[in-house]
């Protein structure tokens, strides 16, 4: 069982940023695929960015340059770093955690973004 706990959200102005932070229980977390997921009102779920235990990363084209995913595997801790922030990256932001890119995986409470002027 691994729970995870996200934390970094608010309001924030376009072009802003903000720092995401999902910290993670359990001793094999630096096994996991860590990931951030959003969700926008009336919209499905959908992937922002993940790291492997590798260190490589993914990005939806839409983040591309604005948003960097890292990890710190002796904290426990992986991070979404944000900028150049738009009104359409508005949504509640989730980490996940799995341990293969086809499993399900464990997935925290959320935590609000929005981007408003």
């Amino acid at each position: 069982q691994v729970q995870l706990v996200e934390s970094g959200g608010g309001l924030v102005q376009p072009g802003g940023s903000l720092r995401l932070s999902c910290v993670a229980s359990g001793s094999i977390f630096s096994m996991y695929v860590m990931g951030w997921y959003r969700q926008a009102p009336g919209k499905q779920r959908e992937l922002v960015a993940r790291v492997f235990s590798s260190g490589n990363t993914n990005y939806a084209d839409s983040v591309k340059g604005r948003f960097t995913i890292s990890r710190d595997n002796a904290k426990n801790t992986v991070y979404l770093q944000m900028n150049i922030l738009k009104p359409e990256d508005t949504a509640v932001y989730y980490c996940n955690a799995r341990k293969t890119v086809a499993a399900t995986g464990y997935w925290g409470q959320g935590t609000q973004v929005t981007v408003s002027s």
